[in-house]
């Protein structure tokens, strides 16, 4: 930390103002503009939070967990947790790669609360708001912010490539009745999605250049090696995922045709910006699956799919947030420089 070099002649006040804590002084700065902004943000999450809520038919909800064996309940919530544990270290990938401050545990506290809001409100909040908002009020800059979330969206996406070229290009899936897309359109999609992917490892692995600048943007390749740890994080959140549902499933349709489900359904939810994809998710199941399963169990898997991944962990993000933002309330960083990537996990 940098201290002021104080001159013999300096004023009482000017000493006291260069040693009071950082905090103290940033209380002194913050704009009653700024103050406003902060209350209506926390309403406008609050808001957001009750209307969602009401949106849910609860009573169904809790009928279909009900009828559910609890080993298959606990067996699908481990999965879900699992994904969500995988995806809150995608951000320790842009922290190791940036070298900033903040400690790795309050990165995956802030991963994971964005991340569950951003799966069940989408583009009501757009899709880094909450990152964006917590990293600042933790002291990060913006480009290096921007360095982070450009990472983490890369990691998860970059997995989905990979996995659903694979499922894609080997036709597990075939297109139903009435769709646009044709069996060989959808394996040559899949064969582009691989050879994006490979591009992307192999670019980052040889490329002499390290950096580009797009409309005042800088972007920046990680290493190869970095790339081949997204890679892996992220294939292996994707295919978590595909095993909640799968367990829910009672696994009686093959691993592979509910994780090519699951994938068609990812990118259409994204298409659509339907926040928490509803009824897309349920559409492109009963229309890649329906065949081999009926309705009614389909559905009710569905149903505690949402409650498992979506609606759990946002309660759970929800108290999060506002434990989080209390802490940066308390706790004003004091600079936002880089760091040995090796600080404190704490």
């Amino acid at each position: 930390m940098t201290t002021a070099r104080l001159k013999a002649d300096d004023s009482a006040d000017d000493r006291a103002e260069a040693t009071s804590p950082p905090h103290a002084k940033e209380k002194k700065k913050r704009p009653l503009w700024l103050r406003v902004l902060t209350v209506l943000f926390f309403g406008a999450v609050t808001v957001l939070l009750v209307s969602q809520a009401r949106t849910i038919a609860w009573g169904e909800v809790f009928q279909v967990i009900a009828n559910y064996p609890v080993t298959t309940l606990l067996a699908a919530g481990a999965a879900a947790a699992a994904s969500h544990l995988i995806y809150s270290t995608y951000d320790l990938l842009g922290r190791h790669w940036t070298g900033h401050a903040i400690p790795a545990r309050r990165v995956m506290a802030i991963t994971f609360v964005s991340y569950a809001f951003n799966l069940n409100l989408g583009s009501l909040v757009g899709a880094f708001a909450f990152r964006y908002r917590l990293y600042s009020r933790f002291g990060l800059d913006n480009p290096t912010i921007t360095q982070v979330l450009g990472l983490s969206l890369t990691t998860n996406w970059l997995g989905y490539l990979v996995l659903a070229g694979a499922v894609f290009a080997a036709q597990v899936v075939t297109p139903p009745d009435g769709w646009d897309v044709g069996g060989a359109a959808l394996q040559g999609l899949g064969l582009a999605l691989l050879a994006a992917a490979a591009a992307y490892v192999l670019l980052c692995a040889v490329s002499r250049r390290r950096e580009w600048t797009v409309r005042g943007h800088t972007i920046s390749l990680p290493p190869g090696r970095l790339a081949l740890l997204q890679l892996g994080l992220s294939v292996l959140n994707w295919m978590t995922i595909g095993g909640v549902l799968y367990l829910l499933l009672g696994m009686r349709i093959d691993y592979p045709l509910v994780l090519g489900a699951l994938l068609m359904a990812a990118v259409a939810g994204v298409i659509t910006h339907v926040p928490a994809g509803l009824g897309v998710l349920e559409a492109v199941f009963l229309a890649l699956l329906g065949s081999q399963v009926a309705q009614g169990p389909l559905l009710g898997a569905l149903i505690a799919y949402r409650a498992l991944y979506y609606l759990l962990p946002l309660a759970i993000a929800g108290v999060m947030f506002f434990l989080l933002e209390s802490r940066a309330k308390a706790e004003r960083p004091t600079e936002t420089g880089l760091a040995d990537p090796k600080a404190s996990s704490s």
